[in-house]
């Protein structure tokens, strides 16, 4: 996925504006001026036209870097099975570290989300790895864990003495893992 932060950087450091990326972006169905709301909209990270690998490339090359400079990778475990603040100790844990240092921190981290947290970050570790990105230099630019509700099919009460009840909050959580490269 394009990179919005790395696509602003670039430009600045070439000296780029956005009517030239644009007129490299042209293509049949975006033409100039529909190319220039793209540009801009990606620079800030919305995506509301999706940027394609052909687009990514064409970016690539007008600003003379390659493809993986522009891009990082993600991955999501929707409705994990667990509170999304138990999540997200672990997920605060491995924010801004190396991948590889990362694994080492999940693998000794002895709480239940650990695995979880391992799994996605494994995911967009392969993701990268099949873009021909240098697995090496990978970093977590980005853990977040969210909330997701209450788990579907799981009891809501709990039958007490007296007539009352009381509730049952098995909670879920999507949790994502954006990693880029160094």
């Amino acid at each position: 996925m394009l990179s919005a932060d790395k696509l602003k950087e670039l430009c600045q450091e070439r000296k780029t504006d956005i009517e030239q990326l644009a007129s490299q972006l042209a293509r049949p169905g975006l033409d100039k001026k529909q190319a220039i709301v793209a540009v801009k909209n990606w620079q800030k990270g919305l995506f509301k036209l999706k940027p394609r690998a052909d687009d990514i490339r064409r970016l690539a090359a007008a600003l003379s870097v390659e493809v993986n400079d522009l891009v990082d990778w993600r991955s999501s475990c929707r409705y994990a099975p667990i509170s999304a603040r138990k999540a997200r100790l672990v997920a605060q844990l491995i924010t801004g570290r190396s991948v590889q240092d990362a694994m080492d921190t999940l693998k000794f981290t002895r709480k239940r989300a650990a695995t979880m947290i391992d799994k996605v970050l494994r995911s967009a570790v392969a993701d990268a790895d099949e873009q021909h990105a240098d697995v090496d230099n990978l970093y977590v630019s980005c853990a977040r864990v969210d909330d997701a509700g209450i788990r579907i099919g799981t009891k809501r009460w709990m039958p007490k003495d007296r007539g009352r009840a009381h509730p049952i909050r098995k909670t879920a959580c999507h949790i994502h893992i954006t990693v880029t490269q160094a």
